[in-house]
């Protein structure tokens, strides 16, 4: 009997837009004005009011990263219990958190149903990136990723996406300070823009495959990218896929952000062996896909993320059909050579550092941009392929005494 091919059937977790609560109030993390404002007239508050608070909370909430109703100087204070009762302003619980050598962050996270998943801050001189994840676990199965050695628990909601990125936020002191009549106007303008900040970029390139959670990424996306509150520009958020390829065009449509793709093979057969799901939708559908995808021009081009593996897909015939391929569907498109980083148990081995530089200037001189990314966060296993949830090392009673410990740091 035939074996199944990891990663090709499609993943069906059970659908679910918010993660229930033990002390049964609504987590607001994650929603739009649209959505607050449903919950505060299911609770009992007229249409008109509800429309006028729910502009409020969304400012509140993701303008400002308040946490806490009485904070809202604007709200009425008898009206702030009354939200206390009902509803709660969540962030991802940190179960451990890790500084690398280099300044890379990683954060390993637990929702309220106690299902573990990480994210990963990179700082640059001109730049700060959140990694953030979209699944808790993978189905891809990947041979050259550590994350893609977990089995797919379920799909992280809206809220715990978008509660990455207000986690980072907070981390990095990056929210507007004092009441709302304390502040200048350049200070508590509407627009959010990331300059001067330190988290200036997002790539979901962390744990899951983003269109395979399409929905709650896109809702989730929507939230970061709206003008009112986060303000993240779409220009600034990039979608890693591993080419999932009847999502791509809707990505482009509704969402609109920057796409990346894992290729990391140019053949069928070694991209069949490291890249699974290329055995559902083949390299020509996918490069297909890339070339229809929305809004993808000189002006934003289309990253291909390649790993560079030891002797599996690093000649330089490897780095020629690459070329050949991109031209080929006209793409406007640069590559990213990323250094395989080691795991416990991985098959593979990193190029040598020569070869990589020659895969890199034959890609170069074919006219298309081949930079080698830098490694960051190697010594907290935070680099990319590299994510994976440190809880399966410690036995539950060892992670509940460290969430413990560092509530007890705090104070």
């Amino acid at each position: 009997m035939d074996m199944a091919i990891p990663g090709h059937i499609d993943p069906v977790p059970v659908p679910r837009r918010i993660t229930p609560r033990e002390d049964g109030r609504s987590d607001l993390m994650g929603l739009m004005r649209q959505d607050i404002g449903a919950l505060l007239v299911s609770a009992g508050l007229d249409a008109k009011q509800a429309k006028l608070r729910s502009k409020q909370l969304f400012h509140w909430i993701y303008h400002r990263g308040v946490t806490d109703f009485d904070s809202m100087t604007d709200i009425a204070k008898q009206m702030r219990p009354w939200l206390e009762e009902r509803f709660v302003i969540g962030r991802p619980q940190i179960v451990e958190a890790q500084v690398s050598s280099d300044g890379t962050r990683k954060w390993l996270l637990r929702t309220d149903d106690a299902q573990e998943y990480e994210m990963v801050f990179i700082p640059d001189a001109d730049r700060g990136t959140l990694c953030i994840s979209s699944q808790v676990g993978c189905t891809l199965n990947c041979r050259f990723c550590y994350t893609g050695t977990m089995r797919l628990v379920r799909n992280l909601t809206p809220g715990e996406i978008v509660g990455q990125v207000m986690l980072a936020r907070d981390a990095l002191g990056e929210w507007p300070k004092g009441a709302m009549d304390q502040l200048d106007d350049e200070e508590d303008a509407a627009s959010y823009t990331a300059d001067g900040r330190l988290l200036t970029n997002i790539v979901m390139m962390g744990m899951g495959e983003p269109l395979y959670n399409f929905d709650n990424v896109r809702d989730a996306l929507k939230v970061v990218m709206d003008g009112d509150g986060l303000a993240l520009s779409k220009r600034r958020i990039t979608l890693s896929t591993s080419g999932v390829v009847p999502l791509m065009a809707r990505c482009g449509e509704e969402i609109g952000v920057n796409l990346a793709v894992s290729l990391h093979a140019v053949t069928k057969e070694v991209r069949d062996e490291i890249v699974p799901i290329n055995r559902k939708y083949g390299l020509e559908e996918l490069l297909q896909a890339c070339a229809d995808y929305p809004g993808a021009s000189n002006a934003r081009r289309i990253t291909f993320e390649y790993v560079m593996l030891k002797d599996k897909n690093d000649s330089d015939d490897d780095a020629r059909e690459l070329v050949r391929l991109i031209k080929g569907y006209g793409l406007p498109a640069k590559v990213n050579l990323i250094p395989f980083n080691p795991w416990p148990g991985a098959i593979y081995e990193c190029s040598d550092p020569e070869q990589i530089k020659r895969f890199s200037n034959i890609v170069f001189e074919g006219g298309i941009s081949a930079p080698v990314r830098t490694p960051r966060g190697r010594d907290i296993m935070a680099a990319c392929g590299q994510l994976k949830s440190a809880s399966e090392k410690k036995t539950r009673a060892e992670l509940d005494r460290l969430a413990e410990e560092k509530q007890a740091a705090l104070g």
